[in-house]
């Protein structure tokens, strides 16, 4: 039988916590992994008291939120707030409860993705009519690869300080090993009077042949691996250059995304396309200059609340920003610097994925039934 784990590893197989912003508070929020699902995983965008009551009734063993419950630290889970009654509560009923959030938007084929292709005018499910990016992409690098050790070894010991590094855990690149790069050049120096050159004698300049040798690594192999280097190393003083490597951007995974139209279309046509998409009633738009009818090409696009990208929606050239809320200011500080903006609501803007999460995780999880709330709702009323 599966367990509350199994879920947690099929949602990390698309959208892995390494992509949740720093700010946020992702998966396992109640409960324990070894809790078998043996009633239904509940998906709602939030844990509300009829949400929480759909859950008991339905028997189910676990809650997914999309936003977590326990955002900001907490120093005690008591039942003196609304919150703390209904993770109680949820534990109680043998309910494991687990969050998304921001790992989801990142994600390629995520909450953005999807919100994107209504945006787009695509009438093919999982299809985006234009070129897609992150507006802040993810970026990662392997633990093995965060270091570059560069170290300057006689051609004729070359081969043997690089089998020494690699059985020191240098020089791994995925699947392989003793990994590694070489230059050759000459190499000089002058030894004094206290040294003790392999090569050469005191008091005299020497020019060697030489490898510039240089292999990765990771930060908890590097002592490790300059033991092994002085060791094997012919020099009584090697030369050796430690280098912290950057993250690798990923385009299509990260916060928020840069859209280009095929067909650029005007807020007016794309503000028909949500309403219709989302099945809501009405957006609210700021357009440039008041034009709801001009073509815009570039679109960024946020899921929820959105204000924090609107600097990379700036950056990256957009014409239009989609989000689901933005204060007044942020709105005015996007259309004084040439940017429109559409709003559709918060989680108008985030509900419509589920049914496809569902159907995502129901083919990751053999066994499992997933059930989306019919009772979660956005607080608001069109009137």
């Amino acid at each position: 039988m599966a367990n509350v784990g199994d879920l947690l590893h099929a949602l990390e197989s698309f959208a892995p916590l390494r992509y949740a912003g720093d700010w946020d508070n992702v998966g396992l929020i109640v409960g324990s992994r070894r809790q078998p699902l043996t009633g239904p995983v509940l998906l709602t965008i939030d844990l509300a008291e009829d949400v929480l009551e759909e859950a008991r009734a339905a028997r189910a063993s676990a809650i997914l939120a999309y936003h977590p419950p326990i955002f900001t630290p907490i120093k005690s889970l008591t039942d003196d707030t609304a919150m703390g009654r209904m993770l109680l509560e949820a534990m109680a009923h043998g309910m494991a409860v687990v969050s998304p959030h921001s790992t989801l938007d990142a994600a390629p084929g995520g909450m953005t993705d999807w919100l994107c292709e209504a945006i787009s005018g695509s009438t093919t499910e999982g299809t985006i009519a234009g070129d897609v990016r992150a507006l802040t992409p993810h970026r990662e690098r392997p633990p093995s690869q965060a270091i570059k050790l560069v170290t300057f070894v006689p051609k004729k010991d070359a081969d043997q300080l690089r089998n020494a590094l690699a059985s020191a855990g240098a020089g791994i690149i995925g699947a392989y090993t003793a990994c590694s790069f070489g230059v050759d050049g000459h190499g000089t120096f002058f030894a004094g009077d206290e040294a003790n050159p392999t090569i050469g004698e005191t008091g005299q300049l020497e020019r060697v042949e030489e490898v510039r040798l240089e292999m990765v690594c990771s930060h908890a192999a590097v002592p490790i691996a300059m033991e092994t280097l002085r060791q094997f190393h012919p020099y009584e003083e090697p030369a050796v250059d430690l280098y912290e490597l950057l993250p690798e951007p990923v385009r299509h995974a990260g916060a928020g995304r840069r859209l280009v139209l095929d067909r650029p279309a005007s807020p007016a046509e794309i503000g028909d396309r949500l309403k219709t998409f989302l099945g809501i009633p009405a957006v609210k738009v700021a357009a440039l200059g008041g034009n709801m009818n001009e073509p815009v090409r570039t679109v960024g696009v946020c899921p929820g609340a959105g204000a924090s990208l609107r600097s990379h929606a700036l950056a990256a050239g957009c014409d239009l920003f989609v989000t689901g809320e933005m204060t007044h200011h942020d709105a005015l500080d996007l259309l004084r610097k040439g940017c429109g903006v559409l709003l559709a609501g918060h989680t108008n803007t985030e509900r419509g994925y589920l049914p496809r999460l569902k159907d995502r995780l129901a083919g990751l999880t053999e066994g499992v039934e997933y059930v989306v709330s019919t009772t979660d709702r956005t607080p608001f009323t069109w009137m």
